[in-house]
């Protein structure tokens, strides 16, 4: 059965050489051909077929062979479909340099006339094996689909077939007759070896070789893999690194090659007897596959659902887990050995037969299934207890272990109802299917182990990019299989694989993958030129110039911005797509993109304004919608200021160029600091003055021209205020400046006896005599609330609070 044989194949890690045919075709279509098709072949060819579609009782294998010759043909008519190209183009240049086509009002001088006429004939010529190929191609492809549409078809009608319940005690005995007579058969052909001289001399001659297999069969069989399993858990409880890991699942799968080779080695023995037939060793030939199953399966759930390994996050229950996967290992070996017992020991079987003989290991393989899908189904947990991460693992479980219990409870209903082939097209798949996920789990820790040891991380590695991205690929990869393991054809897969190759139709350019590939190619080799020219602009030649910082900064992002548009025009031009076909679909998303994006359009058009015309560079100290801080870079989209508190604010470009924006380190980084001060009533102003325009010359990084000023502003309510104007050589020193000068105005006013005065008041209150005394309350009502007495404020002068309590003040109050 093909499940079992995909399965051996998915373990041998065949995938690649089972996608090479998939591939060949399109190597076949790169290839030019040096000779024009054979259309009298072709013809020929091309009517078998037909005749052969004709016939309602044509074997599938008949049709399969003729389906490869169309394929064939289909090949070579579309490398010639390109037949002249590069001579079609040149007449199609030459007609078009004539001018466009005469019309009655605007005719066409006779040499220009004979001359088009020529060049048209010219073209018809050069077209005319292309425009046969493009039509003997359409007719392959016909072919080909009505091929693939009369095998889908007898698919069908096979899985739908009816055959005789298992359940009926009268189709028993045609399965036991299988059985037995199948059993006559291997005896009377060792019957038969035995009766010849010639056999039992060879026996005699080769029993001390049959003997050794035999003893190393033995012994590789029984106790080769669990001294395999020991060493590699020996390995493991050592510590676990990389390394170690690495080392330890290499040997460990010793537990699949050591028996295997040992049965092997009991097969070589009981063919060195030389008592076995033709139906004999077709058995035994089943064997060593039956047993790669078997043991494979086994490695599989022995690493999957280790202890201390990932097992905790797939089931709660490793060790019932594992069980139930060597169970399924156990019998897809004996379905292997059914199936060669079935077909090649006692052909041809009759349906009774086939259906007693398949339904038991249906049934037993779907409660084993249905065990393990309830073990692999995550319980349901409550929402907001776990992360993302392990949400989306569990909804995976979810979703397998439900298909894995759906599929353990139809196919055993399918089977004892008669629909044996439904049953067997849908089990054996799902258990090939659980096989290959649990190799590409085992490939991907294999894999990540690889790249933890060369790129020297710790496991905090495993939560990286890396094992996503390979378990992506190896996703990927498992497709093809996948669909073979579901019944698919390997035409189907090269079929898909044409379809995807021609690709699709975008405004007239055929988009296929070999033109994106190209693309992405040609893009990232130009993208890294730019990239290598904007290092080699920063670290190298622009420093060594006059240009200032800002300056630099906008070159190099304007030859990034140049070059990765070169980038992809280039790249598009090199892989052959028509950028004037494709005019109208950019026109069309032009539409969307003019009110859909139009902010983003218009900020990244503002960016380019602001690296041209440069009103802000980088480290200028800016104010712009209330927000004030220094430039720390500037984008296509937005600018990004550091605050003088340290955070950060992002602007849209398009409010730089339409806003009010004001730079205060445009031209240079002076500015002019404005430091107001106050002294008491009665003190000296003159003598205020110089020592504040002294402390104000003495500062270093105030100018000297303009020399600092010191204006007396005015008579405050509490102080008399003066102002100190000084042009700071760097305005990002400010605040710096202004403590130290306050630090020395304080010193010095109280050196000298200036006092610094503070706001005083004086507090009026009314009715104090109420606040501070007691009034007798009758006893027989209830207690009136005491109003709150008024207080009245008044800002004084001198420097003392008074309280008023006498009552000829309060009146005049």
């Amino acid at each position: 059965m093909r499940p079992v044989r995909t399965l051996l194949l998915i373990l041998c890690l065949g995938i690649l050489p089972g996608l090479a045919p998939v591939f060949l075709p399109a190597v076949a279509v790169a290839q030019e051909q040096s000779q024009a098709p054979d259309y009298a072949a072709w013809e020929d060819t091309a009517k078998r077929t037909e005749e052969a579609l004709a016939i309602d009782r044509i074997t599938t294998k008949t049709l399969e062979d003729l389906r490869k010759q169309v394929v064939d043909w289909r090949t070579r008519f579309t490398a010639a479909q390109g037949a002249n190209a590069e001579r079609i183009d040149t007449v199609k240049g030459q007609i078009e340099a004539l001018g466009p086509a005469p019309t009655a009002d605007a005719p066409e001088a006779p040499a220009a006339a004979q001359r088009r006429k020529e060049l048209t004939e010219q073209l018809n010529e050069l077209q005319a094996p292309g425009l046969a190929a493009v039509e003997a191609r359409s007719r392959a492809d016909g072919l080909v689909r009505q091929i693939d549409t009369r095998v889908r078809m007898r698919q069908a009608n096979e899985l739908l077939r009816l055959f005789p319940t298992p359940l009926d005690p009268r189709n028993w005995p045609a399965g036991v007759a299988v059985l037995t007579q199948g059993a006559r058969t291997l005896w009377a052909e060792v019957a038969d070896s035995w009766g010849n001289e010639q056999n039992r001399k060879e026996l005699k001659d080769n029993l001390p070789l049959i003997l050794m297999f035999l003893g190393l069969a033995g012994l590789f069989v029984l106790r080769g893999p669990g001294f395999i399993e020991r060493q590699a858990h020996r390995l493991l409880s050592r510590g676990r690194t990389g390394g170690r890991d690495i080392v330890a699942a290499v040997v460990s799968f010793g537990q699949v090659l050591v028996p295997v080779v040992g049965v092997i080695l009991l097969v070589g023995a009981i063919e060195s007897t030389g008592m076995t037939g033709i139906r004999t060793t077709a058995l035994l030939e089943s064997l060593p596959v039956a047993a790669f199953v078997f043991f494979a399966m086994r490695w599989i759930g022995s690493w999957i659902f280790r202890e201390n390994g990932p097992s905790s996050k797939i089931t709660e229950r490793p060790v019932e887990a594992r069980f139930h996967t060597q169970m399924l290992g156990l019998v897809m070996a004996l379905e292997a050995i059914r199936q060669a017992f079935t077909t090649e020991v006692r052909p041809p079987l009759s349906m009774a037969a086939q259906s007693v003989w398949a339904a038991p290991l249906v049934c037993l393989t779907a409660i084993i299934l249905f065990r393990l899908g309830q073990l692999i189904r995550p319980s349901s947990r409550p929402a907001g207890l776990a992360d993302s991460a392990t949400e989306f693992r569990n909804w995976l479980l979810r979703i397998l272990g439900t298909a894995m219990i759906a599929v353990a409870v139809i196919s055993p209903l399918l089977a004892v109802v008669g629909y044996v082939s439904a049953a067997n097209a849908l089990i054996w798949p799902m258990v090939t299917t659980l096989a290959l996920i649990g190799l590409g789990l085992l490939v991907q820790r294999f894999g990540v182990d690889i790249y933890l040891v060369l790129t020297r991380q710790g496991e905090e590695g495993r939560e990286g990019i890396a094992p996503v991205i390979l378990g992506t690929i190896l996703a990927l990869l498992a497709v093809p299989v996948l669909a073979l393991t579901w019944g698919a054809r390997v035409a189907d897969l090269e079929e898909a694989w044409t379809r995807l190759s021609e690709g699709v139709s975008v405004g007239g350019t055929q988009v296929s993958p070999t033109v994106l590939l190209a693309f992405f190619v040609i893009f990232l080799i130009g993208y890294g030129l730019t990239r290598l020219t904007q290092a080699g602009l920063r670290a190298a030649i622009l420093p060594r110039t006059r240009f200032d910082k800002g300056v630099q900064n906008a070159i190099v992002s304007g030859i990034g911005y140049v070059g990765i548009f070169l980038a992809a025009l280039v790249a598009l031009t090199g892989a052959g797509i028509n950028l004037s076909a494709l005019g109208y679909v950019l026109g069309a998303l032009s539409v969307g993109i003019g009110f859909g994006l139009q902010n983003i359009v218009q900020n990244f058009v503002s960016g380019i304004i602001l690296l041209i015309e440069r009103p802000i560079s980088e480290g200028d100290m800016i104010e712009v919608n209330g927000q004030a801080g220094t430039v720390r870079g500037i984008s296509v989209r937005s600018t990004w200021i550091e605050t003088f508190d340290r955070s950060d604010v992002i602007v849209p470009n398009a409010d730089l160029i339409s806003g009010v924006v004001t730079n205060l380190t445009r031209r240079n980084l002076t500015g002019r600091m404005i430091l107001p001060v106050g002294v008491a009533y009665g003190s000296d102003t003159r003598k205020v003055e110089a020592i504040l325009r002294e402390i104000a010359e003495a500062e270093p990084v105030v100018l000297v021209d303009p020399k600092p000023n010191v204006f007396f502003t005015g008579l405050g309510a509490d102080s008399l205020n003066f102002e100190i104007r000084a042009i700071l050589s760097d305005v990002n020193l400010k605040m710096g400046v202004q403590t130290e000068m306050l630090h020395k105005i304080v010193e010095r006013f109280a050196a000298e006896g200036i006092e610094i005065p503070f706001a005083q008041r004086d507090i009026w209150l009314r009715n104090a005599g109420e606040l501070f005394g007691k009034r007798p309350r009758p006893a027989e009502t209830e207690p009136t609330p005491t109003p709150a007495p008024a207080v009245e404020e008044r800002t004084r002068t001198p420097d003392r609070e008074r309280i008023n309590n006498d009552p000829s003040e309060e009146d005049e109050t």
